[in-house]
């Protein structure tokens, strides 16, 4: 160890900007790889240079650990970050860069290697003095076996996978009768993310804080904790909200469950960052969960408290350093709330969405972290994890970090892929969450994720609707040829309104009618939803205008993709489709096609022509970035036709299966 001169960053989006930044602070030159699609992401610009490593499927690009280290070595670098995710966690690629006389960022081999099974390393943590949930490892055992010895722990159980994270090969079974089911699904996708599809069957804890303490150490025996951070607010048992410190805990349960993680780190002579996981029941009891052997996508927040760079310190770590701060010099400052923008839609089980982003959009607010892999113009495609960027408030108070970052979401400006911009503003702003009162199951128990639009978003639509009719009819005016000081549907006889009919995609089955006609002041008569109303363009410009509408003056910002106009307002968001006023001919309805909701790989086919079905049973499981998606049938009846199979790609809208009532 000594010196580093130049580190490649093995990973992609918004950790590898990230790292880099550390670096260039620190001096120290970058590499990166990239698979096609990212060819122009804005982390292969943060980097010094960039190497495209293939496909993007990841088994031949950022899992590909031969290649990665045969890049390294190419493009001069000394050491080799792993970032999180992919080979973060792997330790065959840790062990592979150390023969290649490359320093890898991160603990050793062995550390990882105890710790990459979730099953090991509960027997260590145990032998550590660390409290454990009642569970078993699944591996050489039979179904009836396992249902037995699940039966004996009692349910709920808890089945996840032994290696990785991140909610992926984890389900809940509340039932004997899920058991199965859950084993099969839960060992396909762990296989699918780690290459490892062994399992862990726990007693499941309900509404458990999920509590998580980072770990700091060098290779001259010093280890710390850098406090806690909690990471209670969910969805598909993935973390959406984080924040340090967490409101549940006080200085002797801070200092009871640092003492744990940091006896869990000297039994593992670990060094560099970590975080061990914990859950807290309601009594105030914790019990381990996972070390994740590496730097975490929540990791900001604790920096944003404690003052630390943690990848400086992983850096200096892996030069052989001793640790630069004490135990005695970390202490609370303040409160941090992150939040993950996600491309998916939380009004249809959180499925992930694709597209072009016509718009990225993030104001600069004081006291505002960002961490983002996108902007304008970015694919979000199957191929990966839909996260787009963190967001970090760091504030005096938890209730100011909360409702700044509030305010800073309700501000950016999205368009072209739907998103969770909305559930994050709600979440911040509940009562609820103002209070403290977060577990994880607090979406769907204290807060419940709205399936269908509400009236405010209706009304924001509508408002939307009026400024985009105007919006566009003042463009137009301004391309005409001639006579552009005329108002639109000007006639020198009275006439009829002009009219534009929008659909939304918050409520789609709504159809939003504008009728407009110039008065002689300038000001606009305009109908809306059977109501009458008085509007005025105060101005306009490309971006969109300022509006009065009945005396309330908002700015909108619009933006417009062929018949496709996005809106924004201190309202928030919209995307209007406009009606044409001659529709095109309707593509021709399969009856009782079952279809993919969006572009992905077909893992299972569970019926078979002639098969009778449920409303509601799985026929399908779509596979598209890295998450399981079951297709289920809309209606009891007979599945006439199966025109998928195993293994095949499908785009959004293909009829996977045809089922006749």
């Amino acid at each position: 160890m000594g010196k580093i001169h130049k580190i490649l960053v093995a990973n992609r989006g918004e950790i590898v900007s990230r790292i880099a930044r550390t670096c260039r602070a620190m001096g120290i030159d970058t590499a990166g790889i990239y698979a096609t699609p990212d060819r122009r992401a804005p982390y292969v610009r943060h980097v010094d240079e960039a190497v495209c490593i293939g496909d993007p499927m990841a088994s031949s690009s950022f899992l590909a650990a031969d290649a990665i280290v045969q890049i390294a070595r190419r493009a001069g670098a000394d050491a080799i970050h792993p970032g999180y995710g992919f080979l973060a966690e792997n330790a065959d690629f840790a062990q592979a860069c150390a023969d290649a006389g490359l320093v890898f960022i991160g603990p050793s081999p062995e550390a990882i290697r105890r710790m990459g099974s979730k099953i090991e390393a509960k027997k260590i943590a145990a032998a550590a003095g660390v409290p454990v949930i009642p569970g078993f490892s699944a591996e050489g055992l039979g179904g009836d076996e396992i249902a037995s010895r699940a039966g004996e722990l009692g349910f709920p159980v808890l089945v996840k996978a032994s290696a990785g994270g991140g909610g992926k090969g984890m389900r809940i079974v509340r039932e004997a009768a899920g058991l199965a089911p859950a084993l099969e699904s839960a060992r396909r996708e762990a296989k699918s993310a780690f290459g490892d599809d062994a399992l862990l069957v726990e007693r499941y804890v309900d509404t458990p804080r999920h509590v998580e303490i980072q770990i700091l150490g060098d290779t001259h025996g010093n280890l710390i904790h850098c406090l806690e951070r909690e990471c209670s607010i969910q969805r598909r048992h993935q973390k959406i909200v984080e924040e340090a410190p967490s409101p549940a805990v006080d200085e002797a349960l801070r200092a009871r469950m640092g003492a744990a993680a940091v006896a869990l780190g000297k039994a593992l002579s670990y060094h560099g960052t970590g975080t061990v996981e914990f859950v807290l029941d309601p009594r105030g009891e914790f019990y381990f969960l996972e070390v994740n052997t590496r730097l975490q996508v929540e990791h900001p927040v604790t920096e944003e408290i404690t003052g630390l760079d943690l990848v400086r310190l992983q850096i200096e770590v892996a030069e052989g350093r001793p640790l630069s701060v004490r135990q005695e010099d970390v202490r609370p400052r303040g409160h941090a709330i992150e939040v993950r923008i996600y491309a998916e839609d939380p009004r249809n089980d959180f499925l992930p969405s694709t597209g072009r982003l016509a718009c990225w959009e993030q104001p600069e607010v004081a006291g505002i972290r960002w961490e983002s892999g996108v902007e304008t113009g970015s694919e979000v495609t199957i191929h990966y994890d839909p996260m787009l960027a963190k967001v970090i408030a760091h504030a005096p108070s938890r209730d100011e970090a909360a409702l700044r970052l509030a305010k800073t979401l309700a501000s950016m400006r999205v368009h072209g892929v739907r998103t969770n911009l909305s559930l994050l503003v709600d979440v911040l702003r509940h009562p609820a969450f103002l209070a403290g009162r977060t577990h994880t199951h607090f979406l769907g128990t204290e807060m419940e994720v709205a399936k269908e639009a509400s009236a405010a978003e209706v009304e924001a639509d509508r408002l939307h609707a009026v400024a985009a009719a105007l919006w566009l009819q003042e463009r137009r005016r301004a391309a005409a040829p001639v006579l552009r000081g005329l108002p639109s549907g000007w006639r020198n006889n009275p006439s009829r309104m002009q009219d534009v009919t929008f659909r939304t995609d918050a409520a789609p089955e709504i159809a939003i009618e504008v009728g407009y006609q110039a008065r002689r002041d300038g000001a606009f008569d305009v109908r809306l939803a059977g109501g009458e109303h008085v509007a005025r363009v105060e101005s306009w410009d490309e971006g969109g205008l300022v509006l009065t509408l009945d005396d309330v003056q908002r700015r909108v910002a619009l933006l417009v993709e062929g018949l496709t106009c996005h809106a924004h307002s201190s309202l928030g968001l919209s995307t209007l489709h406009e009606v044409p006023r001659f529709p095109t001919a309707a593509a021709e309805e399969v009856h009782g096609g079952c279809r993919a909701p969006m572009p992905g790989k077909i893992l299972a086919v569970r019926v078979a022509a002639g098969d009778t079905v449920i409303k509601g049973q799985p026929l399908v499981v779509l596979e598209a970035m890295k998450m399981e998606h079951e297709v289920t049938s809309p209606s009891a009846g007979t599945v006439e036709q199966v025109l998928v199979a195993a293994g095949e790609q499908v785009e959004a809208g293909a009829v996977l299966v045809v089922v006749a009532e």
